[in-house]
């Protein structure tokens, strides 16, 4: 996604965000228990203003956070980093040198992308706190989401982080599952996620046929491809993309999501 697209994603899910957590801030968020809504969005204008100091200084702050965070209220906390990041992100180009924790991409354009899907992921943890329809998410954001998801999350941090893996790789049984994005191109794509013994090899599937048939299959356009990934799809919405198919082998199916828990902690 170009920059522009997702500086314009950013600013929408933060506006949601903040819309949705005015209605209460003690209401338990189901998807990031214990937190309430004050944390979610504590935690948020958290990563905000630290994303915003990584660019800022060239390398991870540290002692982080500072301390007048804890106390602040969480709205003028999440209001205050949503200043600052999109404050840096306008004094550099999307190629600057950025400090990452994805070694492959030390770029500026890995934060913007990184906290555009941050904010879209975290205003649905609010809008299910509040049991509110979701907003419309669209079919680019959501479709990059689900790259980065298992492309960053699950194959590139369980070799780089295995400890995170270890319980769930331990129990996995080595089933392939087929992951399947329907959109029109050039967002319909296919990843074949296995877990190994050591690390989670997650490949982008071609269109042609596989050597082996694959243990499971999800498929699903992008926005019920993106919920059901990040475990956030039960939200109730008018969205009218099809629903989540998913086939095969059961024990595939929950090793997959055990992978992903492990990936999304």
């Amino acid at each position: 996604m170009e920059r522009s697209r997702l500086l314009q994603c950013l600013a929408a899910d933060y506006m949601r965000l903040r819309e949705v957590a005015g209605a209460g801030l003690t209401a338990k968020v189901p998807t990031c228990m214990p937190w309430t809504v004050a944390d979610l969005v504590r935690h948020v204008g958290q990563v905000y203003l630290h994303k915003a100091e990584v660019m800022r200084i060239g390398s991870w702050p540290d002692p982080w956070p500072p301390a007048e965070v804890l106390t602040e209220h969480p709205i003028a906390l999440l209001d205050r980093g949503y200043g600052a990041l999109t404050h840096e992100f306008s004094r550099r180009h999307d190629t600057d040198r950025a400090k990452t924790w994805h070694n492959p991409d030390q770029t500026v354009k890995f934060w913007i992308r990184r906290m555009a899907l941050e904010t879209v992921i975290h205003r649905l943890d609010a809008e299910l706190a509040h049991d509110v329809e979701a907003a419309p998410i669209p079919d680019d954001l959501a479709s990059d989401g689900v790259a980065e998801l298992l492309e960053l999350f699950v194959g590139y941090a369980s070799r780089e982080s295995p400890d995170e893996f270890k319980p769930a790789l331990e129990h996995a049984k080595g089933h392939a599952v087929l992951v399947r994005l329907l959109a029109p191109p050039p967002l319909s794509r296919s990843w074949l996620v296995t877990a190994a013994n050591d690390h989670v090899a997650v490949t982008t599937a071609s269109g042609s046929p596989l050597t082996s048939p694959p243990a499971a299959t999800v498929t699903a356009a992008p926005v019920p491809l993106l919920r059901w990934l990040w475990a956030r799809e039960s939200t109730p919405t008018t969205d009218a993309h099809s629903p989540i198919e998913v086939d095969g082998d059961e024990e595939a199916i929950a090793e997959l999501r055990s992978l992903l828990r492990a990936g999304t902690q």
